[in-house]
């Protein structure tokens, strides 16, 4: 998951970009998913839009749906924020085999990390999984579109079973408490076999 700091879920060990750090595992090429993009009525259709062609660089099956309301149940009042953990479930619920699900919010998101109940993210998403959130909330606003796809692509990446990983140029790069998406350059040597492995194209990035 990203985020300006750490996160940890309740059997889940949720760092910045992801849910877990089992090391991903290769093996024969799988049939591909369809990702679905799923914004939120929040999200300015735009940057959905500039999302979707992003991602069909690097992947072939993209398809963005209708915007959904936020799911009133995943509203934290006390910090008006929603909880990244709720609108992943919800996500979840709604994601059939063969699909992968990414929602798109511009709202403040948080997860419960050790002590602490309520903690800010930019993303989070399970390691493997159907479903993933990205926030644009936290971004910054001059480069907030470009930052805003790798904090995306990063989270699918856990969808499809990536960890972290120590190349600082990955987008799979674990943020330590900082938003380093402005050095991330693509996937490293490592992280990009395995996801070629399940359909993954890299002709752009």
């Amino acid at each position: 998951m990203r985020s300006s700091n750490f996160a940890i879920l309740p059997t889940f060990l949720i760092f910045l970009f992801s849910c877990s750090e089992k090391q991903q595992e290769t093996g024969k090429d799988e049939k591909a998913v369809t990702i679905l993009v799923q914004p939120f009525k929040d999200m300015a259709p735009d940057r959905s839009a500039a999302i979707v062609k992003e991602l069909r660089k690097v992947y072939p099956n993209v398809q963005l749906l209708e915007p959904a309301d936020l799911p009133a149940n995943a509203y934290y009042k006390p910090r008006n924020r929603y909880r990244a953990d709720s609108l992943i479930s919800f996500l979840s619920r709604n994601t059939k085999k063969g699909f992968v699900t990414i929602g798109l919010t511009s709202k403040d998101i948080s997860a419960t990390k050790g002590k602490i109940k309520d903690f800010g993210l930019m993303g989070l998403g399970f390691r493997p999984g159907n479903a993933c959130i990205a926030s644009s909330f936290r971004l910054s606003k001059n480069t907030s579109g470009e930052q805003f796809f790798k904090v995306a692509v990063h989270e699918l990446g856990h969808t499809q079973g990536l960890s972290h990983c120590p190349v600082k140029t990955c987008f799979m790069r674990d943020a330590q408490g900082k938003n380093p998406t402005d050095e991330e350059t693509g996937f490293c040597k490592k992280c990009r076999p395995a996801l070629i492995k399940k359909n993954w194209k890299f002709n752009s990035i």
